[in-house]
């Protein structure tokens, strides 16, 4: 048996106003589409807006359903937009806040599993890194360069294949 650790590398900054201004204006859309977010049973107002390396943006929020779990993730919604209206335009970054009507958000909030999963896909689709840039309503910011700091053993189209 041997035992192994696993790095993950982010930047914190204390707060937007520290982020370079290509960043700061993504939180700031990520943080208007979060508002628009249809969130009538859990009240978590997700946004996340994509930028693809062309310049485009593409903004999404989380969509709910009474039937859970039918409803989608800010994340999913801005990926799966930009991939469908800009097939073949690799995104470069991706901001993600959130904000609530019942509390203040002041931690960087992360993407959940299946969304990781899916920024997974298209690091891989296009064989280029996204980053991320996380923040909640107020506080520390937490950027890093791919979703492998968050997904380290991640599964892709190579674990798909023969080795």
């Amino acid at each position: 048996m041997k035992k192994t650790y696993v790095q993950s590398e982010f930047l914190e900054f204390d707060s937007v106003d520290e982020l370079a201004e290509e960043d700061r204006k993504l939180v700031y859309e990520a943080r208007k589409t979060a508002h628009d977010a249809y969130a009538p049973y859990s009240n978590f107002h997700v946004g996340a807006i994509v930028l693809l390396v062309n310049g485009v943006t593409v903004i999404g929020n989380n969509q709910e359903n009474a039937s859970y779990p039918l409803g989608l993730c800010a994340e999913r919604v801005a990926i799966f937009a930009a991939g469908a209206t800009y097939p073949g335009i690799k995104i470069k970054s991706i901001a993600i806040t959130a904000s609530s009507d019942q509390f203040n958000i002041d931690q960087p909030v992360a993407p959940c599993g299946a969304c990781r999963q899916a920024i997974a896909e298209y690091e891989h689709r296009y064989q280029h890194p996204i980053r991320l840039i996380l923040t909640g309503e107020s506080g520390k910011v937490l950027v890093a360069d791919g979703i492998k700091n968050f997904l380290p053993h991640l599964f892709d189209g190579d674990s798909l294949k023969a080795k």
